[in-house]
């Protein structure tokens, strides 16, 4: 029984870190099973974590909140901008934002961007196709470098989007936040 009093005191202490981490667990199971997340998911998320910011830090807190929020969008806009991954992603990362502020928001991307990697290697891995997506990565590299028009290289990416294997980007970031929460103690 005192371990469920000990739980309970947990819970109700980072109910915030946990509510974060209830969102992104939906988020990922249902981006890994229709490759979208929800706008029903995120843009509650981003508005209720203004809210919660503003009730219990003030002003300074909601400022806090909207530049966390910025953080998240900057930091995967470019990705969303050449058709890299999807805005469900991005806004999913700015909902964090809006709840975990700017410097948490940027380590929980920092670690959810290696978590990322790491699955990535792993479906080519799985599926064994690593020559086919190592070339379709140098492509990809080149023409980022030369063509440096985000609509341009969005429609190139689309094209190239049924020959690529895709990585419901959903599923790292709820892997990488959860992981440097843990990590962090922000769960205990």
């Amino acid at each position: 029984m005192e371990f469920l009093s000990e739980v309970g005191a947990v819970l109700v202490q980072n109910w915030p870190i946990w509510l974060v981490s209830v969102a992104l667990i939906v988020a990922a199971v249902i981006d890994g099973v229709a490759l979208r997340v929800p706008n029903w998911l995120t843009f509650p998320m981003v508005f209720s974590g203004w809210i919660y910011s503003t009730v219990a830090f003030g002003w300074e807190g909601l400022g806090w909140s909207l530049l966390g929020t910025a953080v998240g969008l900057v930091l995967l806009l470019p990705a969303y901008a050449i058709g890299g991954m999807g805005a469900g992603d991005v806004k999913l990362l700015a909902g964090v934002g809006a709840w975990i502020h700017p410097t948490h928001t940027f380590h929980a991307f920092c670690v959810s961007a290696i978590v990322g990697g790491f699955l990535a290697i792993g479906m080519v891995m799985w599926k064994r196709s690593w020559r086919k997506h190592l070339l379709q990565f140098r492509s990809i590299v080149f023409e980022i470098m030369l063509i440096r028009d985000a609509e341009q290289l969005s429609e190139i990416a689309a094209d190239r989007k049924p020959s690529m294997l895709l990585l419901p980007y959903g599923i790292p970031i709820t892997i990488g936040t959860i992981s440097y929460f843990a990590w962090t103690g922000m769960l205990t």
